[in-house]
C-alpha cells in the first residue's frame, strides 16, 4: 500500500529553503549567532529525521520548529562563553550590511546590538513572537502555525511583548544615562619624579 507521506529529498529541500533558514537564523539568533552554523546543524538534523517527517505539518513549520531548536543550543553556548570571558561586547558578531559607508554600518551595528540587547532580556517565547510579527512582518496566523499555537495565543504572547520590550528598552536607557552622567573614573595618582628622599 502506498503511503500518502509527502516524499522529500535532502537536496531539495535545502536548495528550496536554505535562504529562509538563514534569514529565520539570523532574526532569531542576532548579531552574536554564527548563521552558517545554524544552517548546517539544522539540515543535518532535517537529513537525520526525514524518514520520520509524516507531512502532518507543513515542512516550513517543521523547518521553523528545528531552527528554532538550533538557535536556542547556540544562544546557550553563547551565554556561557559570555560568562566564561565576562563581557558581553566581547562576543557581538558582525551584521552583513549593504550601507554604503562605514558610519552608516557602524550605525546599524549598534542598532543591532542595542535591540538585541533588550530582545535578549525577554522570555524565550514572547522574544520569538516579537521578532516573528515585528521584525519578519510574519502574519498571527502563520505565527500561531509555526509555533504550534492558538491565534489568541500569540496575541497575548505578543501584547506582553511588546511590553518587555518597551520595559527592556526604558532600563537600558536609563543604565546608559547614569553611565554617560557618571563621572570619569578616578586614575591612581602619579609616582612622584622627585628624586629627594622624604625626611
Amino acid at each position: 500500500m502506498q503511503s500518502d507521506r509527502p516524499a522529500y529529498e535532502i537536496g531539495a529541500l535545502y536548495r528550496a529553503h536554505a535562504q529562509t533558514v538563514a534569514r529565520w537564523a539570523c532574526r532569531l539568533g542576532g548579531p552574536a549567532i554564527d548563521v552558517e552554523d545554524v544552517v548546517q546543524e539544522v539540515f543535518l538534523t532535517v537529513h537525520r529525521l526525514l524518514p520520520e517527517f509524516r507531512g502532518e505539518a507543513k515542512i516550513t513549520t517543521w523547518l521553523f520548529r528545528i531552527t528554532q531548536n538550533q538557535v536556542r543550543h547556540q544562544r546557550r553556548k553563547l551565554r556561557f562563553r559570555q560568562f566564561l570571558s565576562g563581557s558581553a561586547s566581547d562576543v557581538i558578531g558582525q551584521t552583513a550590511s549593504t550601507k554604503p559607508t562605514p558610519i552608516e554600518v557602524l550605525e546599524q551595528r549598534q542598532a543591532n546590538a542595542t535591540i538585541y540587547r533588550v530582545l535578549d532580556g525577554m522570555s524565550d517565547k514572547y522574544r520569538t513572537a516579537f521578532i516573528l510579527f515585528e521584525i519578519e512582518q510574519v502574519a498571527g496566523e502563520e505565527i500561531a502555525a509555526l509555533l504550534g499555537q492558538k491565534v489568541s495565543t500569540i496575541w497575548v504572547w505578543l501584547h506582553r511583548a511588546r511590553a518587555q520590550f518597551a520595559a527592556g528598552l526604558e532600563k537600558l536607557d536609563r543604565a546608559e544615562g547614569a553611565r554617560a552622567a557618571s563621572p570619569a573614573t578616578s586614575l591612581p595618582p602619579k609616582r612622584s619624579t622627585d628624586p629627594t628622599p622624604s625626611a
